[in-house]
């Protein structure tokens, strides 16, 4: 059929329209923060093949990645022809899902003139799934997937719209906040439904053809667009490697990331064949989320997401790798890996590309605060949950953003300080930029955040390390890494702050954490810095006099107004001399 122009570029904006639709109602209707304030979650559309037809502006892109099979799982399970509208159906299974159990799928048929077409379907993260959920899984305490929490496998939670009575209540009998989660539930199924209502709206007003169709044409104008990106790459094979700390299970044994790189025209491959075997540690996924993101950032990173944003990508996982756990594998804490895998591809391209490719990140999801207990005035039990964004790596052309999540997580942003207080009994005493944290570079790193928070009732922390302790965010071109990050802890009796790793961790009521992310590597050489920039790091607080000096050959002196600082020229150029020799 021929396409009208206009016709195909209506519909082209339609779908990714429906998705932020979705995303909104979902957002507005939720009643857990990592929702409606965090923003942990992803709405999309998928046909009956698995095929991703759109997903919501911002949503988490380390989601959208393991829908398909998802989708596809349901249809072999149920059967294609066993579908009825009005049904709901609900699934976290790591078997298929390879997710902590939190994430929880929950989509619906949608059919047009009694044709199944496809389907609506929201992953969100609830507050709790029974178990040891709660609080991002208390990752390194659990041992299997039943110790996690519920498995819900392919469940019609409603049938041709009656609702599965029994079974949404032995859902809620196992949910230590049954309000909330089973609130969300209705907030997925809700938000279904409006998508539901817009595709009946858009196959009506233009017809199945003429949709499917327009489908099929943007898949590959998508297509075309990566591969033209992909050809400016010089063919090659390209390798890196990276490492978490440990694997969650042995404290000792880190966690090995291999990434191999093959640019042949316009076809890429992601070989990430050399990474480690899953092992009994939380770290375990089953996932083509880090070749993805990866390659979405490098070919179209702003361009709407649909099946033809990887039709040109090959991925090699085998059964078994880390990323490509045999269930039964401990998978809790399986996103934490994912941000270094997506650095490591983009570290292995640096020299093919090095005018595209940044500088390391804060590689993971970002510093958790996790704290709960029971709140005695309003005589029920709270969960404080927020993520704390961390330093991006400097760019060829600019410095690296601050406090921000990582790349696998789309527009996650923290909670707000004021309803976090207003929901639970703790005191956030200060969100603060971490000074020096930033790798030195010609392009300075992001900085990393402090985050203080005083509990007013005792309670227990979850305050996990997150790994990359001793594989700090790595520079580029002679930049400096950027610091890594850590958790403290300081109870009641305590004058110092201590380095903590622990989970579910009991604490009187006015003890004090301090959740402290990396910053980003910085890029290029530091003494090639504009020292007029050095000197509007120090007046702002980002970098410290001593690291003036000392980092980038910049000295400073007092200027006419005692609060600011002007740039001694010659000192720092006989200063930057010195260390150029000594490199």
């Amino acid at each position: 059929m021929k396409i009208d122009p206009v016709t195909l570029e209506v519909i082209r904006n339609a779908l990714p329209a429906i998705s932020n639709e979705m995303s909104y109602d979902l957002q507005r209707t939720s009643y857990n923060m990592m929702i409606y304030e965090v923003r942990d979650y992803c709405c999309a559309i998928l046909d009956v093949n698995g095929n991703l037809l759109s997903q919501n502006v911002g949503g988490v892109s380390h989601f959208v990645a393991d829908l398909a099979v998802v989708i596809k799982d349901g249809v072999q399970k149920i059967g294609l022809n066993n579908f009825r509208p009005g049904d709901v159906i609900i699934a976290n299974h790591q078997a298929v899902c390879g997710q902590h159990l939190n994430n929880v799928c929950v989509y619906m048929p949608f059919f047009f003139k009694g044709e199944l077409i496809g389907f609506p379907i929201i992953r969100a993260h609830w507050v709790d799934v029974g178990g040891m959920s709660t609080g991002f899984g208390a990752a390194t305490n659990v041992l299997d997937p039943w110790m996690e929490g519920l498995q819900l496998d392919q469940l019609r939670i409603y049938k041709a719209g009656e609702p599965n009575t029994d079974l949404l209540k032995v859902i809620a009998d196992n949910i230590r906040y049954p309000e909330s989660s089973m609130g969300d539930l209705r907030a997925q199924v809700a938000a279904c439904q409006l998508g539901l209502r817009r595709l009946e709206e858009l196959f009506t007003k233009f017809g199945r053809d003429v949709v499917l169709d327009c489908v099929e044409r943007i898949f590959a104008d998508t297509e075309a667009k990566c591969r033209k990106v992909i050809e400016q790459v010089p063919d090659g094979t390209y390798e890196a490697e990276s490492f978490l700390d440990n694997n969650g299970f042995q404290k000792d044994v880190p966690l090995n990331i291999k990434v191999k790189v093959i640019v042949s025209g316009s076809d890429m491959t992601i070989d990430l064949s050399g990474c480690d075997p899953q092992n009994r540690g939380p770290y375990n996924s089953r996932t083509l989320a880090g070749a993805r993101v990866a390659y979405k950032a490098l070919t179209m990173p702003v361009d709407p997401v649909n099946e033809g944003s990887f039709s040109a990508l090959h991925i090699i996982i085998p059964e078994g790798n880390f990323m490509m756990a045999k269930y039964p594998a401990v998978m809790c804490g399986w996103s934490l890996p994912i941000p270094t895998v997506v650095d490591t591809i983009l570290k292995a391209l640096a020299p093919a590309i090095p005018e595209k490719i940044p500088a390391g990140h804060l590689g993971v999801l970002g510093g958790t605060i996790v704290f709960f207990g029971y709140d005695p005035q309003k005589r029920k039990n709270f969960v404080v949950q927020s993520i704390e964004g961390g330093g991006w790596g400097g760019c060829p052309f600019e410095d690296g953003e601050s406090a921000s999540v990582s790349i696998c997580q789309g527009d996650v942003r923290n909670a707000p300080i004021e309803n976090i207080e207003l929901k639970c009994p703790v005191i956030v005493e200060e969100r603060v930029l971490r000074q020096d944290s930033g790798g030195a570079g010609k392009f300075r790193g992001g900085l990393g955040l402090d985050s203080k928070v005083r509990n007013l009732v005792e309670g227990r922390w979850n305050l996990l390390q997150t790994g990359r302790r001793h594989c700090p965010p790595w520079g580029l071109w002679e930049g400096k890494p950027g610091a890594v990050s850590d958790f403290l802890l300081r109870l009641p009796e305590q004058s110092d702050w201590q380095s903590v790793d622990v989970a579910l961790h009991p604490v009187p009521s006015n003890s004090g954490v301090i959740i402290r992310t990396a910053g980003g590597g910085g890029w290029g050489s530091p003494l090639e810095r504009d020292p007029e920039k050095v000197r509007m790091d120090v007046l702002e607080g980002f970098v410290s006099l001593e690291a003036a000096r000392n980092e980038y050959g910049v000295v400073l002196k007092p200027g006419s107004n005692p609060y600011f600082y002007e740039v001694d020229a010659k000192a720092t150029k006989k200063l930057r001399g010195e260390k150029m020799k000594g490199r």
